[in-house]
C-alpha cells in the first residue's frame, strides 16, 4: 500500500513525464482543430460537403498501421481518431450555419 504523504521521486518523474506529454498533446489537438476549423471554413466557403468519408477511410487505415508499427492498439487509435473527425466535422457543419 502507498502513502500520499511519501514522497517516491520514481513515480514523480514518471508523473511529470505524462504531464509533459499531456501537455504536448493538448496544444498539438488545439494546433489540429485550428487548421481543421479553417478547412470547414473553406469547405463552407466554397460549398464543398462538411464529411469526406474516404479521406477519413484513409486516414483511419494510415493512423490503424502507424499504431501497430507503435506498438499502441489499433483499436484504441481508431476511436480515437474517429472521436477527433467526429467533432471536426461538428464544427465544419456549424461553419456552414448548421448544428
Amino acid at each position: 500500500m502507498t502513502n500520499d504523504t511519501h514522497f517516491d521521486p520514481v513515480l514523480a518523474a514518471y508523473r511529470k513525464s505524462i504531464d509533459n506529454i499531456d501537455a504536448a498533446l493538448i496544444h498539438m489537438l488545439a494546433e489540429r482543430f485550428r487548421i481543421t476549423q479553417a478547412v470547414g471554413e473553406y469547405k463552407a466557403k466554397t460549398h464543398m460537403p462538411p464529411a469526406d468519408p474516404g479521406r477519413e477511410q484513409k486516414q483511419i487505415q494510415r493512423l490503424r498501421a502507424l499504431a501497430e508499427d507503435a506498438d499502441l492498439d489499433p483499436e484504441f487509435s481508431e476511436k480515437f481518431i474517429r472521436f477527433v473527425i467526429d467533432e471536426v466535422i461538428r464544427h465544419h457543419n456549424i461553419a456552414r450555419g448548421g448544428s
